[in-house]
């Protein structure tokens, strides 16, 4: 019988059931046809069990250090549980513990992207507000574009796994695999589009009003009657291929000038109704980290999504402009969120 380095592990399953039956490490050696020498030190490692673990006394914290941690969490947004705690020289407390008191009192949250707002920013969002203060919203046509790669926000793609389980490969690509342009309209309860970009062509003013020719004027704008056309109004925010010259004369040449083209505020975005439409097709694509192998995979994705927006949600969007354009004034141009 020689003597090898490791058990496998049928050999350690017979070793237990023989001790089981009452057989001694001898026995058990000469059934195995192993060394004496390798089977006593499994045996006496298996008989001795695991350590009980030692529970260390926690830190108490008393309701004085509580108020002093929730007024540093206040004023320490995005901070650490480490840095909230130490800022009230507060110490020797394990992150289970600083998490399980700030959970009570705090949220994880991400910071939120928004736009730099300046004075002249605030004064023209204010100046837009006071303009249109009495419009009547469901006569706009609010019109955007949006941009949906392949892959998707990064951030959405984490939820619950079961214990056991691996989570998902994800693929990696740049620049999120390439994506697709997407343009739409909504006016009162009804989405025009959306409206597919062709794939390599960068709008440019040119481009632009060959692509609002082909798509919302020919497709929808020219069936509306003379009295729709006469009383609504259309927007677009201040990109350079909306707010050219070119741009701004096209659309003239087709009835949409001075009172008829809404002005827009700079750095806007929280004022579009459409931006959270945006929102609503992004969650549905993009649900628990969906990715996609293709440009027109995704596309489809989109004119599914879209198609599920129903009437209800799009008069929400439309109807709240009243409240934007109130909070604006109540903030002082101040972003209002979305």
């Amino acid at each position: 019988m020689g003597q090898k380095k490791d058990l496998t592990g049928s050999e350690k399953s017979k070793i237990v059931r023989y001790l089981a039956e009452g057989c001694s490490s001898l026995k058990i050696a000469k059934l195995l046809k192993r060394d004496h020498r390798t089977i006593k030190p499994f045996i006496q490692n298996s008989q001795q069990g695991r350590k009980k673990r030692v529970e260390k006394p926690r830190r108490k914290i008393t309701a004085h250090e509580l108020r002093k941690v929730k007024r540093a969490a206040a004023k320490m947004p995005l901070a650490t549980s480490l840095a909230i705690f130490q800022s009230c020289n507060i110490t020797g407390v394990p992150k289970s513990t600083r998490c399980a008191i700030l959970r009570d009192m705090a949220k994880v949250r991400k910071a939120e992207r928004r736009p730099p707002l300046n004075k002249t920013h605030k004064l023209k969002r204010q100046d837009w507000a006071k303009k249109y203060l009495k419009t009547d919203f469901s006569k706009v046509l609010w019109t955007d574009e949006m941009r949906v790669s392949l892959d998707g926000p990064d951030g959405w793609a984490r939820g619950w796994i079961g214990k056991g389980q691996r989570a998902p490969v994800r693929l990696r690509r740049q620049q999120g695999g390439g994506g697709v342009l997407v343009w739409a309209v909504i006016i009162k309860d009804e989405l025009v589009g959306p409206f597919r970009v062709e794939d390599g062509v960068k709008l440019n003013s040119q481009s632009y009003c060959q692509f609002l020719e082909d798509t919302f004027f020919k497709q929808w704008y020219r069936k509306k009657s003379a009295s729709f056309k006469k009383n609504t109004i259309f927007m677009q925010d201040n990109a350079p291929s909306h707010a050219s010259k070119y741009s701004t004369a096209w659309l003239a040449r087709k009835g949409i000038k001075e009172e008829k083209l809404m002005t827009w505020p700079p750095c806007s975005p929280d004022l579009n109704p459409i931006e959270n439409l945006w929102s609503i097709i992004k969650c549905e694509i993009y649900k628990e980290g969906k990715q996609y192998t293709s440009l027109n995979s995704v596309w489809e994705a989109v004119v599914a999504a879209a198609r599920n927006v129903d009437g209800e949600q799009i008069k929400t969007l439309t109807g709240s402009m009243d409240g934007r354009l109130l909070s604006v004034l109540a903030k002082k141009g101040g972003y209002i969120g979305r």
